[in-house]
């Protein structure tokens, strides 16, 4: 097995692995990889199913201030094409992760240990490991920085603040290079903060505050997944999956749901709407409560973008079946069945009545709704496109980052400041999810017109499309060090469309994303 000249430049840079390990940094061809695809015969046919909700988990422990959690990335074979068994990776080997309920304001800290085996038993490159909880505003050492690795048999504590608003965050991946391949298999799951405001409003919770992860896949004739990058423009696949499942059914009562979509797939955007033209309201966004509900028909969901939705099934008769579907935006790869998604099947069964409203007013108080453009102190331009047959961003790569020993940046704003930030992509061939580690920002424009109505409350990624400016306030309050930001078009990230801003506080020394690295050996108590 080959290693790229820039795998050994980078590893020994950041002495996150041992270089004599296999690996492998082109690991999918092009179009030729599909046929070893999965014929669409031996498919599932769509809404047959059962729906699927994934375990919350529990702490290990806790005590006055802190709740401690364990998780394993196990290798597990999953039952998602029915006659299959597929090879994935799990957190605590469910796939998708389980839920994290979390309170405001109370500390977590998070043993993620890498449990993956030493090689992909297919692509033949070694799984390390970084995980990020995509949204929470964490220290840069617990950020999951994609060079800050753990490889298999090391484990790490991550340390999370849960200090921010209401809101649906995820965790997954993020180990350099391999990001899509290791989301691909599994690593992913959702993270609620909940706060009393949130807890307060007559919205669905409790057995009716549903998580959602959207993804695509694609199988091989023996049941595994088939990675084709599609010479690193994305991934597409021909099956829809929700929390794992294949266009399941899902029983409903005739009442209100909040359903958090979060769009987990590797490169697929999508346009939802329900197959009768009912509409959603959407009540929240990356991060929180909007300040007033939308009501929509249909909106755009770009990768690793969460929306609270929720839908009103009481106008529906038992035994009626509706469909969320897809229409899916432009420079998409679409299948037979991938216009379709999930089905929800009404019941006659009894329910609880109460937080069965979608209120008028939900948080006109967001911080990032209220902060004013005349206060930003700086304005920046970021450029995402391609150069040299790379992804990147402002004609920089992360190569040009681990160069230069992890120290070069595209901005240096000072903590407890705004700024703008004006994102643009020149292309009409494709689109990116720009991401912004740590930060909650809103948008301002896209391309000169106000933000879309489902966009209209806190982000932290904005879909950035074909030929698109978008221009966003960003709040920096709190921070101090070296954060990423990315394309979320995984394939795009991992080849290699990230780089880095430093926050600076006057007052205090940055935190280095490399001061608490992963560990190995016998563990110690949690």
């Amino acid at each position: 097995m080959s290693v790229s000249r820039r795998d050994l430049f980078k590893l020994s840079v950041a002495g996150g692995v041992a270089l004599g390990l296999p690996m492998e940094y082109a690991l999918a061809g092009g179009e030729d990889s599909l046929s070893e695809r999965l014929a669409e015969s031996a498919l599932p046919k769509p809404y047959t199913l059962p729906f699927h909700r994934p375990p919350v988990i529990s702490p290990v422990r806790s005590d006055s201030t802190t709740d401690y959690y364990r998780v394993d990335m196990l290798p597990v074979l999953a039952d998602i094409i029915p006659g299959y068994k597929t090879p994935m990776w799990g957190y605590n080997g469910e796939v998708p992760g389980p839920t994290f309920r979390i309170q405001r304001g109370r500390p977590s800290v998070v043993r993620m240990c890498n449990h993956l085996p030493s090689v992909h038993p297919e692509l033949d490159y070694t799984p390390w490991t970084s995980v990020h909880l995509h949204g929470s505003a964490s220290l840069p050492q617990y950020d999951g920085y994609a060079s800050d690795l753990s490889n298999p048999e090391q484990w790490k504590d991550y340390r999370y603040p849960n200090t921010q608003q209401a809101r649906t965050l995820w965790y997954h991946d993020h180990g350099v290079h391999h990001t899509a391949q290791n989301v691909y298999m599994g690593l992913a799951g959702q993270y609620h903060i909940y706060d009393a405001l949130e807890q307060s409003l007559p919205i669905p919770h409790g057995d009716y505050d549903v998580p959602l992860i959207v993804s695509d896949m694609m199988f091989k004739t023996d049941g595994s997944l088939l990675f084709n990058n599609r010479d690193d423009d994305g991934l597409f696949g021909d099956v829809i999956a929700v929390n794992g499942r294949p266009w399941p059914v899902m029983k409903v009562a005739r009442r209100k749901y909040r359903f958090r979509i979060l769009n987990g797939s590797i490169s697929r955007s999508y346009e939802w709407y329900l197959s009768d033209g009912a509409p959603m309201h959407v009540i929240a966004t990356d991060g929180g409560l909007m300040p007033a509900p939308q009501k929509m028909t249909s909106f755009r969901h770009g990768v690793a973008e969460r929306y609270e939705v929720v839908i009103d099934f009481a106008k529906y008769s038992p035994g009626q079946r509706i469909e969320l579907r897809n229409r899916s935006p432009k420079n998409s790869v679409n299948y037979t069945n991938t216009n379709k998604v999930m089905a929800f099947e009404v019941t006659g069964d009894a329910f609880d009545p109460s937080d069965n409203e979608v209120p008028a007013t939900l948080y006109p108080g967001s911080p990032p709704m209220q902060w004013a453009e005349s206060a930003a102190v700086a304005t920046r331009k970021f450029d995402f496109g391609r150069s040299g047959g790379q992804w990147t961003i402002n004609k920089t790569t992360w190569e040009d980052v681990v160069k230069s020993k992890f120290k070069k940046v595209l901005a240096s704003p000072l903590t407890d400041t705004v700024e703008v930030w004006e994102l643009k992509n020149g292309s009409g061939g494709w689109h990116h999810p720009a991401h912004i580690h740590f930060v909650d920002f809103r948008i301002l424009s896209r391309n000169g017109k106000p933000p879309m109505a489902h966009e209209r409350g806190p982000k932290d990624v904005v879909y950035l499309g074909e030929n698109e400016t978008v221009r966003v306030l960003v709040g920096f309050h709190g921070g101090r060090g070296r954060y990423m930001m990315h394309c979320h078009n995984l394939g795009h990230e991992d080849h290699d469309m990230m780089a880095q801003f430093e926050i600076l506080d006057p007052l205090h020394a940055a935190d280095d994303p490399f001061s608490d690295r992963s560990h190995s050996g016998p563990e110690t108590d949690l």
